[in-house]
């Protein structure tokens, strides 16, 4: 087991750029750290430089201010990452922590490996990877130019709205970390008269466009359309990767994405699972 240094890092992201779009959240995390983006996660891998599993776990030398508790993972073998986590100290099973968008298929396979380890777990519910490879299939930007005078990044002003009205949100960690993706990932919000905030979107820390929200009074206009499309057209000039999980049940959010372009592997599907809780 290695922990990788900022030229391998580099390295990595390229070899991970081969297996989209089922690395895309280690790639995403990878590009956000090579970017210097922060980070308080550390990379390891099982072999250098022919590695087969790569971890993003917490790093204890840092400061865990936000998203302390998430590990992220691609495989291409499935008998190593079942031997990383049995037997080599690849991640903390003492503490509570995530494993975040985990492939369903390795599911059965780490609730064992928990079990053995006397360690409790629960799955949060499905979801779907969708992504864009390209901007050529998005419609033209909305021709409303007092829309489009509207929309712009948001600010720390608005980190309580966003805490607030996110699900998984309205406490502290939540606002330490929705504070940290404003800061230094790219946002998108439409304003009121007033220059609040009523729509947005935001980037997470693995560069996956999430935390898209419409306060209900001014849903069925189009805004989170155009929010999307606003952004997603600025993330495909400065490079950065452009996907997100939707969960299962969310339709609305699936066609919407889906009629931007977005597609999806049909094979794939991720979940998140909690342990130590």
């Amino acid at each position: 087991m290695k922990i990788l240094n900022k030229a391998e890092l580099q390295i990595a992201e390229g070899v991970l750029l081969k297996h989209l779009p089922k690395s895309f959240m280690v790639y995403g995390f990878i590009y956000g750290i090579n970017r210097k983006k922060p980070s308080t996660l550390e990379v390891i891998v099982d072999t250098w430089p022919d590695f087969k599993v790569i971890i993003c776990r917490p790093d204890p030398k840092r400061v865990l201010e936000f998203m302390k508790n998430v590990v992220y993972y691609y495989t291409l073998d499935d008998q190593m990452l079942r031997k990383m986590l049995r037997e080599e100290n690849s991640v903390d099973w003492s503490t509570h922590f995530v494993i975040a968008a985990l492939d369903v298929s390795h599911a059965n396979m780490i609730k064992e490996v928990s079990s053995d380890r006397e360690v409790n777990n629960r799955v949060y519910s499905l979801v779907h990877l969708m992504y864009l490879p390209d901007s050529s299939h998005l419609p033209p930007p909305t021709a409303d130019s007092e829309l489009e005078s509207r929309i712009s990044p948001l600010n720390l002003s608005h980190v309580d709205l966003v805490n607030k009205t996110w699900k998984f949100g309205g406490n502290q960690q939540s606002r330490i970390n929705i504070k940290n993706l404003i800061s230094n990932f790219p946002s998108c919000c439409i304003t009121d008269g007033q220059g609040q905030p009523v729509s947005w979107i935001l980037m997470n820390d693995y560069c996956a466009l999430g935390l898209l929200h419409t306060l209900p009074e001014y849903r069925g206009r189009g805004y989170a359309k155009a929010l999307v499309n606003t952004i997603v057209r600025r993330l495909h000039s400065e490079g950065y990767p452009v996907y997100c999980f939707i969960e299962e049940d969310n339709a609305v959010s699936f066609e919407l994405f889906k009629s931007l372009g977005f597609i999806e592997d049909p094979s794939y599907r991720a979940t998140w699972l909690e342990l130590n809780f």
